[in-house]
This record gives C-alpha cells, structure tokens and sequence, in this order.
C-alpha cells in the first residue's frame, strides 16, 4: 500500500489501542515529516486519510486532535456494523460459569435481609471477608477477615492502591510486557514507570530485578507471579523469597495480582501465594509488606464486579478512609452472588480448567497447522500465549486482521512506548469454533503481509 496509507494504519491502531489517546494532540505535520525521515506530503495525505475515516479532526489553534469514528459529530453507522462482525480476541476472558445463575437467583432472595441498611458498603460483607480469607487460609496462607478489602474489581483494587500509596514522581516497578490497564493505574497516580522483562523463555530477570529495586527504590511494585499475562509464567518460590526480601530492604510495598492464580491447567505443583514468602520465616511467614489482589473477572464473569485485596490492616484502613473520593462502596446483591459462589469454588475452578485445557490445546494445535513459523510457547495455566512471530510486524498484523473480521491486542499494547512488535497475544478461552474462525483470519492477514517482503515493511514498526 501507500507509504501514507500504512502510516494512517499504524496511527489509527495505536488510537485504537489507546497508546494515543483521545483528545491527544498529533505532532504537527512539519514535526512529524523531520521526525521519521518522510516527505511532508506523505504525513499530509496520511492526516487527510485520518481524517476521511473519524481519526482526526483540525481545529484552528489547536492541530489535529486523535478521536474515534462514532464521537460526538462523527458518523456511527459505519463503526456499529463493523463492531457487530467482528470476533474479538482483544480481551482475555470467559463467558460466565454455568453456576452463576442459579448462585444469583439464591442471592437475589438474601437481599431483602439487607433492604433496611444504606446499602453503602466500603470494606464489604463480613461473611464475604471470612470467606476470601479462608481460600487464602486453604491455599496456605493464613488469613483473617480483617486483611481483606471487597473492592469492585481487580482494576479498582489497583487503582486505589495506586493513589494510596503513590506520590507524584514516585518509582512503580512493573514487569514488562504486563497488564496495560495496571500501566494506565499507576501513571495516572503520578508514578513513573520501571520496567523489569519476563519472557516466555526465561520468565523473571532476577538480576535485572535486584538492580532494579535497588537503583530506583520504587514505592510499590505491581507484579503478577502466578500465569503472568501475557506471557503465561509462573514465578518459582526461589524467585518470590528473593523479590520479597529485596523489596523489604528498600521499603517498597508489592502487589500482585492474582487474578489468574487459581487458573492453573495441568495440575502442577504451584508456589504459596507470593505474601506467604515475606518475613524471616521463609515459606509460611506472612509479609506485611505484599498486597495481593483477587477477582472473579477470570474465573466467574467479567459482569460480576467483585475483587479483594489481601493487605495488613492498617493498610485497609488507609484504603477505607481514601475510598470515597472515588466509589461509595461495593454493590451488595454482587457480594451475596460471591459469598454463594465461594461455597462452590472448587466445582467452579474443576469447570474452567477443563474449558481453559481443551481452549490451549485447540488453539496450540490451530496454529501449528495454520501458522508454523510462529513460536508459540506451551503454558500451562492462565488465557493466553504470547505468541512469537519473528518480525517486528504486531501492528501491521492486527490491522490487517481488523479487515478479516478479527479484533486482537497488538503486541506493544503490554509494553511500554512501543515494545514487543515482536509478539502478539492471543487467548484460548473462546469455543473451537471461534478459534478456528479466528485463526482462519489471522492466517489470511499474516499471508497478506509474508505476500511482500516483511524486511522492506520493518521501518514502519519504529514508529509505534
């Protein structure tokens, strides 16, 4: 295509992906031509395809403003028939347990016990606390009621640890690739990112860590030890007990979520959660410095908004009293649907394993036959591989898949400004006839691209 035809598309993913956001100024058009070595014309058709399509406006005194076809004076209609075919791999999740309806019907009729209070919940539920702390107590942690927080989700349990425990210009160790959202928590916070790397190969870099904790002294670090997303690893306990004692030395608080701990699919042998590491005691000493973070996102349904935190309770109350600036409390009938849900959480946990292994193995067998170039890694547990395509295309693969009807995260979308272009992550928790469906597309878009020379296309990758 077009040298500004490709530039629009790689402009139009990352406003797409959120790595512009809305709103954002784009670089003048002079700036931008001296910037990647283009001719001014190419960066002034690539702004008039922008916006041709609802990606840009130009306001006098203002530049050219990113947007979304389907805002506030842009057409809809295109942007809602696209939406309504496409199959989208971009989320990592599953349809709700099978459990869940009948768990609700039960909740619904506890409610009427609760009709006569506020409804106005910080903390949560006291049989809803008791209950988290005993999963935690089962998987060798013990816990009380008063380290956990109910929070309304694992991305709200982040964010109001981010804004408790962060200062403006403050140090956030995280893993790199990660959760983006956990990325967009914290900056928002004021914190500056640190970046440590966890491969599929490798997993943790633990020197690099060390080095890391030690030069930046972060105030918190945000990790995921247990079937890391997106790579799929799990921290050894070797690796946990350094982390922890590092993180100790320098006063910086951990938090990990654990919102794919329990999503384990080949029955391993799997470490303690990661607090159960802190202390002088080794394994079964519980550190006061580690916060771990819980959801039912993964395991029962994205619509139910239920999290926890597991903190020392002088940190709950510090998050209790900063709460309100942001909520006023968890919804009640969503707790009673968690405390039933929790009485059945092993038969809930046994159903989704055997969906994630046969989604792994589905898809790993797709893409052997589909795509064999690709390396892609055997995990076992969590939603996703990080898939390695050996050039430096993600982007240019998305978009190309976005015209075969496939909606997918780009690899740089779990890095920061721009990495892995390498990689592409792809979940197998859809059914095997979307996966086919999906990989079908995603075949087609990869031939689209392999049809010319990916050495020739690699340029267009540096300006993500």
């Amino acid at each position: 295509m077009p040298a500004y035809s490709a530039l629009a598309d790689r402009i139009r993913l990352l406003i797409l992906d959120g790595r512009i956001q809305v709103g954002a100024r784009l670089p003048a058009e002079r700036d931008l031509a001296q910037r990647l070595g283009v001719s001014r014309t190419t960066i002034t058709s690539t702004y008039a395809e922008l916006r041709a399509s609802g990606y840009l406006t130009s306001q006098r005194g203002s530049g050219s403003i990113a947007g979304l076809p389907g805002l506030p004076g842009r057409p809809v209609a295109m942007a809602e028939a696209e939406a309504s075919t496409m199959l989208d791999l971009s989320k990592a999740a599953l349809p709700a347990t099978p459990l869940l309806a009948d768990a609700a019907v039960r909740a619904a009729q506890q409610l009427p016990a609760y009709l006569g209070e506020t409804g106005f919940d910080p903390v949560g539920l006291p049989r809803l606390r008791q209950a988290i702390a005993d999963r935690y107590t089962a998987r060798g942690l013990p816990t009380e009621p008063g380290q956990v927080m109910v929070t309304i989700g694992a991305q709200h349990a982040i964010a109001l640890l981010s804004r408790v425990l962060l200062h403006r210009g403050d140090a956030a160790l995280v893993e790199s690739p990660s959760y983006p959202h956990a990325f967009e928590a914290l900056r928002a916070a004021g914190g500056r990112l640190v970046p440590v790397g966890v491969s599929t190969d490798d997993g943790w870099d633990d020197d690099a860590l060390e080095q890391a904790l030690q030069r930046s002294s972060p105030a918190l670090a945000y990790l995921m030890p247990d079937f890391h997303n997106p790579t799929g690893r799990v921290m050894d306990a070797a690796t946990r007990e350094r982390l922890l004692d590092l993180a100790g030395r320098q006063g910086t608080v951990v938090i990990a979520d654990e919102t794919m701990a329990e999503l384990d699919i080949d029955f391993g042998e799997r470490p303690l959660p990661l607090a159960a590491y802190g202390g002088d005691g080794g394994p079964g000493a519980v550190s006061a410095s580690t916060v771990l973070v819980g959801s039912f996102g993964k395991t029962v349904w994205g619509g139910v908004r239920i999290g926890w935190l597991r903190a020392a309770p002088a940190l709950i109350q510090k998050l209790v009293r900063a709460r309100p600036a942001g909520d006023l409390g968890t919804p009640i009938l969503e707790q009673l649907i968690a405390i039933d849900l929790l009485g059945h959480y092993d038969e809930v946990l046994e159903l989704r394993r055997e969906q994630l292994r046969r989604g792994r193995d589905h898809l790993e067998a797709a893409l052997a036959r589909e795509l064999p170039e690709w390396n892609v890694p055997h995990v076992h547990g969590g939603l996703t591989v990080w898939a390695g395509l050996g050039h430096p295309v993600s982007s240019q693969l998305t978009m190309a898949a976005r015209g075969e009807g496939l909606l997918l995260a780009s690899g740089p979308r779990f890095g920061i400004d721009g990495a892995f272009e390498r990689f592409l992550r792809i979940p197998f928790s859809h059914t095997p006839e979307e996966t086919d469906r999906a990989i079908a597309a995603l075949a087609r878009a990869w031939a689209s691209l392999t049809r010319h020379s990916l050495t020739d296309q690699e340029y267009l990758a540096e300006v993500v």
